[in-house]
């Protein structure tokens, strides 16, 4: 090897990237996504509670609405809540566990 060749290799030897470590990486990530989980059950909560309150202030104007409408609705809400335990149940495909589908 020349001369020269070997103050090539010494400069692409500065080059080269660092080795990595792998528990200061999986560290590093840990903390990101506590942070963002931190962060979205804050929103989360913040939401409900906005959500709670909006509720809680309407609810005397709202419940003789309700009360008023699900009298009629009711046997179709109850219809509905068993259509959507079948397709839980079922998988959400209800087509082929019924033998509709090839």
């Amino acid at each position: 090897m020349t001369q020269a060749d070997e103050r090539l290799k010494a400069l692409f030897a500065q080059d080269e990237l660092a080795a990595r470590d792998p528990g200061f990486s999986m560290a590093v990530m840990e903390k990101v996504m506590r942070r963002r989980f931190q962060e979205d059950v804050a929103l989360l909560s913040a939401a409900s509670l906005v959500g709670g309150g909006a509720l809680w202030a309407v609810w005397p104007a709202l419940q003789p609405a309700l009360v008023a409408v699900s009298q009629g609705l009711a046997p179709a809400l109850g219809a509905l809540a068993l259509a959507a335990c079948a397709a839980m149940i079922l998988g959400g495909q209800p087509r082929s566990a019924l033998g509709l589908e090839s």
